[in-house]
């Protein structure tokens, strides 16, 4: 698994785990519906800063995508040249700097955006990405979403169930 994904998979799977949840409790009968789905979505919302901060996630993927993109540059035989993620905030763009000349600077650009989790190369400061905390929290209210068709799709059963009275 790589970076991308060991990094997105947790934050998706608890905004899912919420969404279900938090539908669980909405979609009844005679339920509080806008405030148990407001409180799942915060829920989700938390999870994803946690995971994004205090829990580490973000600094384990940033050194993973690090990691990756200095044996891309070892690999292609210029270890003069330093990829970094863009961070303040942390963002899926990595900036390249070191001595190259024109040929490797386009194909190292064009090498570095082939790595897993890296949206963007280049060698200079554009700062143009969505921060990774806002793309985790993108991710979160989507497992959210789809927590909450799942439990909509589980009420909508129980209550067809519901009817037949044998």
């Amino acid at each position: 698994m790589n970076a991308f994904w060991s990094y997105f998979w947790p934050v998706f799977g608890a905004g899912l785990l919420f969404g279900v949840i938090a539908g669980a409790f909405g979609f009844r009968p005679r339920a509080r519906r806008s405030l148990a789905l407001a409180v799942g979505v915060i829920v989700s919302l938390a999870a994803a800063i946690l995971w994004h901060g205090p829990l580490g996630g973000a600094d384990r993927f940033a050194a993973e995508v690090e990691r990756n993109a200095r044996r891309t540059a070892i690999y292609y035989e210029v270890p003069q040249v330093s990829a970094h993620l863009h961070h303040g905030p942390l963002t899926r763009q990595i900036l390249l700097s070191g001595p190259a000349d024109d040929f490797q600077r386009v194909e190292l650009v064009r090498l570095m955006e082939d790595i897993p989790g890296v949206s963007d190369a280049s060698w200079s400061s554009g700062g143009g990405t969505l921060p990774l905390i806002a793309e985790a929290a993108a991710v979160s209210v989507l497992g959210f979403l789809f927590g909450l068709l799942l439990a909509y799709l589980v009420e909508l059963r129980r209550r067809y169930n519901a009817q037949w009275n044998w």
